[in-house]
């Protein structure tokens, strides 16, 4: 059976601890690989190679840490199948949705190679007599990033790219259950010519967690994950002097005006609620329809829905594959099997789809719940699979409270013809990534990634400007030089004396 181990110092390392993680393919529930987990000494190990390795390379020039960002993304993009093979492997989506997720953390690394302009500092001259002010950033030392299952490979490159380009080194905790996409990253990173220590990966599950979070030698942690992960990631990390961002868990929202365009209304809500199997933090989960049009938006959503064909991520004709682990898909089918009980109509139910020869694959098929009401399980709670609520509200203003009462702020869409509809929402609603006739607002690389409420914890968004301010620190130089004309010189320089 293969073993994932762990990479530190720019090479694989071998589990020590003794203690080994399964790794399934969900398409078959096959036990294909075991994954090293980390004891706390294990995680301090890697701690230390990676302040050793920020001796000399949080002092290393913009040009060098910029040369080996350029040749790191050759190398990413070169081997975007062979990444994205990883993803569906182990992960289960289909292997266009992987090649996506390997665009989209491609961003942030082209981002990273900009990185000279973005750590510009300010300077301010003339102060006062003979006084200048300037601000620069610096980094931190050494951070840590803590991923999710849904993207083993968008995501910490959404971390680790910029804080390696402002001069930190990285320890990546990916998640256990998809454990290959971490180590391609790092081994290509190394061979673009990364230094030895500057980025390490070590798997492990909560008790590696807590030794990164404990850590004295961690200065900054990232997070992204399930909203109560996410509050005890904050409350420990900063408990114990850490900066932190921890990005939570959602229940994202789409709002349907009477006078929207509902063909391509419903195409968004199928392509947003079920893409990726509905495991994404950005997906759409709830929509509000308006008015009169939501008996003909639920059957325009259904029509799509019935024609979605599941199967093994590697079969180019599926355009959805199964769910992470069997625990989950029988924790997301209990959502729609207690729906009808808690006033639901149950207009699609997937929980009986099976994949034939894939009979063991950890297989859901897609559901569609109208008429929810606010204070059952499958609207309060964020369910992460490929189901899909339908609220109705008489109004607009009914339909914005309805969102913002909710105690996730993530990310949330309109659907209009109306701009000053559209502008309103955008002001009013209380969610940190709004799109406007656009289903799953992500920002693009040079724009901050976060939401509100319950679904941030900390001060600063992922990437973009955002990033690059969590992975540095500003410090401000105040100067003041003599005039060189004043007073005794050893060398006259020839500097007029009746200044």
């Amino acid at each position: 059976m293969k073993t994932v181990n762990h990479w530190i110092g720019g090479k694989t390392v071998e589990g020590a601890s003794g203690n080994y993680g399964p790794v399934t393919d969900p398409a078959t529930g096959e036990v294909t690989t075991q994954v090293a987990l980390a004891s706390a000494d294990e995680v301090d190990a890697a701690v230390q190679v990676a302040r050793e390795a920020y001796l000399s390379w949080g002092q290393s020039s913009l040009a060098a840490r910029t040369k080996v960002l350029f040749a790191y993304r050759a190398l990413l993009d070169a081997n975007r199948d062979a990444i994205a093979a990883l993803i569906t492997a182990e992960h289960g989506k289909v292997h266009s949705d992987a090649l996506g997720e390997v665009a989209r953390g491609l961003e942030i690394v082209e981002l990273a190679c900009g990185i000279t302009t973005q750590l510009k500092g300010e300077l301010s001259t003339s102060v006062s007599n003979r006084v200048d002010v300037s601000s620069i950033r610096q980094p931190l030392g050494v951070v840590a990033g803590i991923t999710p299952f849904n993207f083993p490979a968008m995501v910490p490159m959404w971390m680790f790219p910029l804080a390696v380009a402002c001069g930190n080194t990285f320890i990546l905790k990916p998640s256990e259950k998809d454990p290959s996409a971490a180590n391609k990253l790092a081994e290509l990173a190394t061979e673009a010519g990364l230094p030895a220590g500057v980025l390490n990966v070590v798997h492990g599950d909560k008790v590696a967690v807590d030794a990164l979070l404990a850590h004295p030698g961690i200065a900054a942690v990232s997070f992204v994950g399930s909203t109560p992960i996410a509050r005890h990631i904050h409350t420990t990390a900063s408990a114990n002097g850490k900066r932190v961002q921890a990005l939570g868990g959602a229940k994202n929202h789409m709002l349907v005006l009477p006078d929207a365009d509902l063909d391509a209304a419903a195409d968004a809500a199928v392509s947003a609620a079920y893409g990726s199997a509905g495991e994404r933090c950005m997906a759409i989960s709830a929509v509000v329809a308006v008015g009169a049009i939501g008996d003909e938006l639920v059957e325009k959503i259904r029509e799509r829905a019935e024609k979605i064909k599941i199967g093994p991520g590697n079969d180019p004709t599926s355009e959805m594959g199964p769910l992470i682990t069997a625990a989950h898909r029988d924790k997301v089918a209990s959502y729609v099997k207690g729906a009808a009980d808690q006033g639901a109509e149950v207009v699609l139910d997937g929980t009986g789809f099976t994949v034939d020869g894939n009979e063991n694959g950890h297989w859901i098929g897609l559901s569609l719940l109208d008429r929810v009401k606010t204070d059952s399980d499958a609207y309060r709670d964020e369910i992460f699979g490929p189901v899909l609520c339908v609220l109705r509200a008489e109004t607009y203003e009914e339909g914005v409270a309805l969102i913002n009462a909710s105690p996730f702020g993530n990310g949330t869409a309109i659907f209009t013809r109306d701009g000053g509809a559209a502008r309103r929402f955008q002001l009013e609603i209380e969610a940190g990534m709004v799109g406007v006739n656009v289903p799953i607002p992500v920002p693009v690389g040079y724009h901050s990634f976060g939401g509100w409420k319950d679904s941030l914890f900390g001060d600063h968004h992922i990437y973009g400007n955002d990033g690059i301010h969590f992975y540095t620190r500003g410090k401000v130089v105040t100067t003041r030089w003599p005039d060189p004309a004043e007073g005794h010189v050893g060398v006259d320089l020839g500097f007029p004396r009746n200044h």
